[in-house]
């Protein structure tokens, strides 16, 4: 992956597909995602609208939720215009493609989500990102069509051709590698009753997988967590 990969997470219309993959080609982006589609894959409305476009919807990958999207990433942006009581760094198009662009420099594979249409991204794909996109729009209209969205983001990416934040050499975790960690922490504290009054359990679990996508883990980092968990189940065993 030398660019972001734009996943699309639960599209309504195919005719939005096929307008987001005019819009990323138009910027020279060709790697697309799709994410439970709503009216299934292949959809000849999207080829029709795609036109010349229509290549980067025979390559596109569909996956049946945002974790499967996001596994092999290690880093990823979510779209949103919503405010969000999610803890992420928040970035502009801008802000978040410069940082893109150095972290694929560096061979690092990056995603970025765009919600569907009508009610945008859920908190549970939001805490599967990294960071947030807001695009600096009128507070009283926010809504971004998708094509809309995907076209202002590919153009920031093709916009910072001459420039990028330097990156460390890092070597981040993956989103399956992060997805696992969660599942070991969730699975341990579930039964030492953490996850306690039974009614808060569901937004502690939220929190909780938030958390790891923020701190952008290393795959040092997760190995050191795994076996901090696993030690100290040895040794109350």
């Amino acid at each position: 992956m030398s660019q972001p990969m734009m996943i699309l997470v639960r599209p309504q219309m195919g005719e939005n597909i096929g307008a987001a993959a005019r819009a990323m080609l138009n910027f020279g982006l060709e790697g697309m995602r799709i994410v439970d589609p709503r009216d299934g894959w292949p959809n000849p409305k999207a080829v029709a609208m795609a036109s010349g476009a229509g290549r980067l919807l025979d390559r596109a990958g569909v996956f049946p939720d945002v974790a499967a999207a996001v596994a092999d990433c290690q880093y990823v942006f979510a779209t949103t215009a919503r405010p969000r009581e999610l803890t992420k760094p928040v970035l502009t198009p801008e802000e978040a493609m410069a940082q893109a662009r150095a972290m694929i420099a560096k061979g690092m594979k990056v995603g970025v989500l765009f919600g569907p249409e009508r009610t945008g991204l859920e908190n549970d794909d939001v805490a599967l990102a990294n960071a947030i996109i807001t695009v600096p729009v009128n507070p009283e209209f926010a809504s971004l069509n998708l094509a809309q969205c995907t076209l202002l983001t590919a153009y920031e990416w093709r916009r910072q051709t001459d420039g990028a934040i330097p990156v460390p050499e890092i070597d981040l975790a993956t989103g399956i590698e992060v997805e696992k960690l969660g599942d070991h922490y969730e699975e341990v504290l579930d039964k030492a009753g953490f996850f306690f009054p039974e009614t808060k359990a569901v937004n502690m679990k939220l929190n909780l997988r938030s958390m790891w996508s923020r701190l952008a883990l290393t795959r040092a980092d997760v190995q050191t967590l795994h076996g901090i968990l696993r030690q100290i189940i040895r040794r109350q065993g």
